[in-house]
């Protein structure tokens, strides 16, 4: 049954802020403080410093369950192709690594065992590791002394710690020269996206509350262009189910082609909507019908080309592109669509009444 939208809501702050019992609002725009905090944390533990020891054999992204696994996904996606060592993602640290790796990772638990037996064999092997996540608890502990922990100054629930794993896995890439990302440019962005996207603007001036409005009632769609924009994709689809109990299909664009049941509805879901519907039919697919959500990261010719491609196959389909807004590099667009699609669930959970959230501090 599709969730009942008080669009109302949305357009009433005072209203909106007294829904925001837990302050969601309010967390997920301190995004760009957790990058700078952050980057800060990584400076005065000399983390560039510590990591100048010569290319790494391999650079192992550990995936584990919360926001850090689409963060690390988003991470490889942009420095996969062009890192001169090999880029890793694995649940666990793989039993091959050894003193001339780097191993980063991210977590909220502090007690997450499986990670922290992990990691310290991966220290006790003598490899480098970088990690963010609490400052105590098994995991922490298990690299006290033999590698990096950045913690968390700005406390916020899990759920809205992506921009400070997205922060951490980019410093740690810098630090290690097989890639460059401006950091204090993202924490800006960030804040940038964050004032748009206000509970005080209205709809209508507002990407996150008109994204959240273009969603409401439907299955979301969200289909990426290239790599980065599917694991944003999938950060998004994350989002929409923590804060607004909505599921999303996530894939690439030629893999969603590849489906043609669900493409033939997602062509029927974006065209007009039949006057004479019964707004009430809740039966079929009018229960709830998908909404298609072009999203391109990367820009340039074959970025052109798929767009041009994908106008011909879906005439008039939305596509959500950060570099038609602002002239950032690609960890900054990535960062900021995936903020923007945060919000939109916030706000589509809580004109819905899906998310109600709730907050645990976390401490350093």
């Amino acid at each position: 049954m599709p969730m009942v939208l008080d669009d109302t809501l949305l357009d009433d702050p005072a209203r909106l802020a007294e829904t925001d019992s837990a302050g969601l609002l309010r967390h997920a725009a301190m995004a760009g403080a957790q990058v700078r905090s952050t980057a800060e944390s990584a400076a005065e533990l000399e983390l560039s410093d510590r990591l100048d020891v010569g290319r790494p054999r391999a650079f192992v992204l550990l995936s584990r369950p919360g926001a850090g696994r689409a963060a690390v996904r988003v991470l490889h996606a942009l420095i996969a192709a062009q890192c001169p060592v090999p880029v890793v993602i694995s649940d666990v640290v793989p039993n091959w690594v050894g003193a001339l790796d780097v191993v980063f990772g991210h977590t909220d638990d502090p007690g997450d065992r499986e990670l922290a037996a992990s990691l310290d064999r991966a220290s006790r092997y003598g490899a480098r590791v970088v990690l963010s996540a609490p400052g105590d608890g098994p995991v922490a502990a298990s690299v006290a002394g033999k590698g990096v922990v950045l913690t968390p100054r700005v406390p916020v629930p899990p759920e809205f710690a992506f921009p400070r794993a997205l922060a951490s896995g980019l410093l740690t890439a810098n630090a290690l020269g097989v890639h460059v990302a401006d950091v204090e440019s993202l924490a800006d962005q960030l804040d940038d996206e964050a004032e748009k996207d206000h509970l005080g603007r209205e709809s209508f001036a507002n990407p996150a509350k008109a994204l959240a409005l273009r969603v409401a009632e439907r299955t979301p769609l969200l289909w990426g262009f290239d790599p980065v924009a599917v694991a944003v994709a999938e950060h998004a689809a994350f989002a929409f189910a923590a804060h607004a109990a909505t599921v999303c299909d996530v894939a690439g664009y030629q893999q969603a082609l590849a489906r043609p049941a669900l493409h033939r509805a997602a062509l029927a879901g974006n065209s007009a909507q039949d006057i004479f519907a019964d707004p009430d039919d809740e039966t079929g697919a009018g229960a709830a019908r998908p909404r298609a959500m072009l999203l391109s990261v990367r820009t340039g010719p074959a970025a052109d080309t798929a767009r041009f491609e994908a106008g011909d196959r879906f005439p008039g389909i939305e596509v959500i592109s950060p570099a038609e807004e602002l002239d950032a590099e690609e960890p900054v667009r990535a960062g900021v669509l995936a903020l923007r699609f945060e919000l939109a669930a916030v706000y589509l959970g809580l004109a819905a009444g899906t998310g109600a959230g709730h907050f645990t501090s976390v401490t350093a």
